[in-house]
C-alpha cells in the first residue's frame, strides 16, 4: 500500500513540475487581428525564438504566413532553414523591433521594420500583410505575403 502511495505522490509531483510547452501556446490567424498586430506577433516570436519550445517563434511566424508565401518557401522545415539562413538568421534572438506602417489600404499594408540584432547591428526590412480573401478559416485574416531582404543600418556600438 506504501509503494502504491508512494508512487502516486511521484507521478502527481511529476505532473506539477514538468511543464511541456504546446504548439497551443501559438497565436493562430484571426479576423480580429490587425496588420500591424500580425508583424508584432511574427516579431515578437523571432526575437524569443526558442521560449516556448525549439523554433517556436519561427513556427509563430509561419503561422502567418500567407498560403502563396507557404507555397514558394515549402513546407515549414525549409521556412526554418530559410530563417536559420544568412539572409534572415538576424532576425532570430533579436534585441529589439519598431515597425513603422508607409502604406496601406483596405487589402494591403506595408512597414518598415528596424530591428536590433544580438550583434547590436540594426536591420531595415520592408514587411507587407493583405487580407486573405479567399473562403475558409483564414477568410479575412492578415497575412504575410512579402518581407525583403535586410539592409544593414550600422551598429549601435
Amino acid at each position: 500500500m506504501l509503494k502504491k502511495q508512494l508512487l502516486t505522490f511521484n507521478i502527481i509531483l511529476l505532473c506539477l513540475f514538468t511543464t511541456v510547452p504546446l504548439k497551443a501556446d501559438l497565436i493562430y490567424p484571426s479576423n480580429s487581428i490587425k496588420p500591424k498586430e500580425v508583424i508584432k506577433i511574427q516579431l515578437t516570436g523571432l526575437m524569443k525564438n526558442d521560449d516556448n519550445f525549439k523554433d517556436s517563434g519561427i513556427e509563430q511566424t509561419w503561422n502567418f504566413a500567407h498560403p502563396e508565401n507557404k507555397k514558394n518557401t515549402g513546407p515549414l522545415t525549409n521556412f526554418k532553414m530559410m530563417i536559420k539562413g544568412r539572409s534572415y538568421q538576424m532576425l532570430l534572438n533579436h534585441l529589439s523591433h519598431t515597425i513603422t506602417e508607409v502604406g496601406s489600404s483596405d487589402k494591403w499594408a506595408q512597414f518598415e521594420v528596424i530591428i536590433l540584432d544580438s550583434e547590436k547591428i540594426y536591420h531595415k526590412f520592408n514587411w507587407q500583410v493583405e487580407k486573405y480573401t479567399e473562403d475558409g478559416p483564414l477568410k479575412d485574416c492578415w497575412l504575410t505575403t512579402m518581407v525583403s531582404s535586410p539592409v544593414p543600418l550600422g551598429s549601435s556600438i
